[in-house]
């Protein structure tokens, strides 16, 4: 059975799912940033509530942003009470074919939440994030016997909540995730000039070479 985080690093890169996996007995340690970040998505309240709480909180954007954000959620979102009161926490979930940890679980309808520390995309989430957020899915909908179709993205520093739909092409994305995770049991071919490298903490064993941003819009 694959992990949630696995399948995630599958729709991202293959090879780093590879190098993930090939460490993985080193000490993983959650850093305190991702920690305060994270904790941030059980704060939401308090943020609310009072503007000075969010001198000191590890947000990613101005406070008259982030408090206008989260007012917009408030007063638009359906399940908002939810997400900030949520029934269930950090709930170990065991699908089919999938495991992990949903940071809040819904009851009405059953939907799982997932908290990102990182930064939203314009619009909906990022690929691999919403791999991620089917596998969550598909877990709790094997556990619980009924039917799951939505998920919800946090990502917290910037006072984003976004739910999506397990539509046919998300649902495609997470069984090619799932065929990939699958396969690796070598170091598949690298990418090439691929921006998303830059990030990676594997670049340098890697041995891709990359651009810059810049070059590759020139």
């Amino acid at each position: 059975m694959h992990s949630f985080r696995d399948l995630e690093t599958a729709a991202y890169c293959p090879r780093k799912l590879y190098y993930r996996r090939r460490d993985a007995d080193e000490d993983r340690t959650i850093p305190e940033s991702v920690r305060s970040r994270r904790a941030l998505a059980f704060d939401y309240e308090r943020l609310l509530d009072s503007a000075s709480a969010c001198d000191d909180a590890p947000i990613a954007v101005s406070r008259s942003t982030y408090r206008r954000r989260l007012h917009r959620l408030r007063d638009s979102m359906r399940h908002w009470e939810a997400i900030v009161d949520p029934p269930n926490r950090d709930v170990f979930l065991a699908g089919r074919e999938a495991r992990g940890v949903a940071h809040k679980v819904l009851d009405d309808p059953p939907m799982p939440s997932l908290v990102f520390t990182g930064e939203p995309p314009e619009m909906g989430v990022w690929k691999p994030q919403s791999v991620r957020l089917v596998a969550a899915a598909k877990a709790l909908a094997w556990e619980r016997e009924e039917t799951v179709e939505q998920a919800i993205a946090e990502y917290p520093a910037h006072g984003v909540v976004r739910q999506i739909d397990l539509t046919t092409r998300r649902k495609a994305a997470y069984r090619k995730a799932v065929r990939v995770a699958e396969s690796v049991d070598g170091p598949p071919p690298r990418l090439s000039d691929d921006a998303k490298c830059e990030p990676c903490e594997y670049r340098d064993s890697c041995g891709v070479r990359t651009r810059s941003l810049r070059s590759l819009l020139e």
